[in-house]
């Protein structure tokens, strides 16, 4: 496959996390085109409209207002046209049990959210890199599983 660049969509209801998403994904240098959303509905509606770029990423915070996170992770990976995007959920604080459902219910990633915006830009950095090496060199993305 020879892409320029990922389509990566961020969703979390503060617009401080939003900001450092959107500058982190700029300062890469894989080439990364961003959408960000507040909550699980915008989300949801988007990638079932008729003209949704899908993404290669959704980094989707656990505990978002109104649709969880949970729902609409089930609902990607329920959808076979789905099937190609890497799901990265994220949290500050949750529990071990609560990180197995996470991944239980289908995400490929999860992500403590680190306190610092440099620890939050090396983690992301580490995961849209290692995303990048899966989709520009065509393996195998129905058994990536990774928790940073």
């Amino acid at each position: 496959m020879n892409k320029e660049y990922l389509n990566v969509i961020a969703v979390n209801n503060d617009e401080g996390n939003i900001i450092f998403f959107k500058n982190i994904f700029k300062d890469l240098k894989i080439g990364v085109k961003s959408q960000c959303f507040s909550d699980g509905e915008g989300l949801m509606k988007y990638l079932k409209s008729c003209g949704a770029i899908i993404p290669e990423v959704i980094f989707i915070r656990y505990d978002i207002p109104g649709k969880s996170s949970m729902d609409c992770l089930k609902e990607i990976k329920a959808d076979p046209k789905f099937s190609s995007i890497v799901t990265v959920v994220y949290a500050h604080e949750i529990s071990e049990i609560e990180i197995e459902e996470v991944f239980v219910d289908g995400a490929n990633v999860f992500m403590r959210q680190p306190e610092t915006y440099e620890g939050l830009k090396k983690a992301i950095t580490e995961i849209i890199t290692i995303n990048w090496q899966y989709h520009s060199s065509g393996l195998n993305i129905d058994n990536f599983i990774m928790k940073v």
